[in-house]
């Protein structure tokens, strides 16, 4: 035809109707963006996050290992930063192999008061917080580890960490007072109604009597147990309860 020339090269034909080749504004071919830029980045995003999470391991199980081990000159040097980083989340003993069974019962209590804008106070009941607790594991198949130990490790550390005075002589020995108190509060709270100020703990320690001779009776020598009430002071705290 005279209006152009038919193409009779097999392959210009079968090119006929595909989209052209992409091509820059030089005329040549269009460079196309890959994925190895992204690509790359996240792969060395993911491997710093593997390699800090390593690292971050390895040095938690150095320092809980020199924490456990016998006193050796490394833990003697670092004593200071091994328990800032052990205390208190991730404090070890041996208690699992070698328990230290319990040689005496205690009965923790709790009341609250409640001070009027007038200066007048309203002191609430004792509330018997180990028997909320005895509740909470008795006839449980799987009792939670708060209900079983939370109070009572609680007031064991308290009393290594307070003189029979109940001063805290100790950053350490502040916190597990406060940790002490904050446990009380939750647990007062959940069960009374009404807001309060303050609150004070009353512990009753009772020795566990000692065991029966194999005739059945108790040894003679044994003194009868008596039980012995400590009060702690009346704690501050922020407005807790329902209005």
């Amino acid at each position: 035809m005279l209006g152009g020339v038919e193409s009779t090269n097999p392959k210009e034909s079968e090119r006929t109707g595909a989209e052209p080749a992409a091509q820059d504004s030089g005329g040549g071919p269009r460079k196309t963006l890959g994925f190895s830029g992204p690509t790359g980045l996240l792969t060395a995003g993911t491997g710093a996050a593997v390699a800090l999470c390593l690292a971050v391991t390895l040095f938690h199980v150095l320092l809980v290992f020199l924490y456990v081990a016998p006193p050796n000159t490394v833990s003697k040097a670092y004593s200071q930063q091994i328990n800032a980083w052990v205390r208190p989340l991730f404090q070890q003993n041996w208690r699992l192999f070698g328990p230290n069974p319990q040689s005496v019962n205690r009965k923790m209590s709790a009341r609250v008061r409640q001070t009027a804008p007038d200066g007048t106070t309203q002191v609430s009941d004792w509330i018997d917080l180990t028997a909320m607790d005895d509740s909470a594991v008795k006839h449980n198949v799987f009792p939670s580890h708060t209900a079983q130990n939370m109070l009572r490790q609680a007031w064991n550390t308290y009393l290594k960490t307070h003189g029979g005075d109940n001063r805290a002589r100790s950053e350490r020995a502040l916190m597990i007072q406060k940790y002490l108190r904050n446990i009380a509060v939750d647990r007062v709270t959940a069960q009374r109604d009404g807001t309060f100020d303050s609150i004070q703990l009353r512990v009753i320690t009772l020795p566990i009597a000692a065991p029966r001779t194999a005739e059945g009776s108790r040894p003679a020598a044994a003194a009868p147990a008596r039980a012995v009430t400590r009060y702690l002071p009346w704690w501050k705290v922020a407005s807790h309860g329902t209005h």
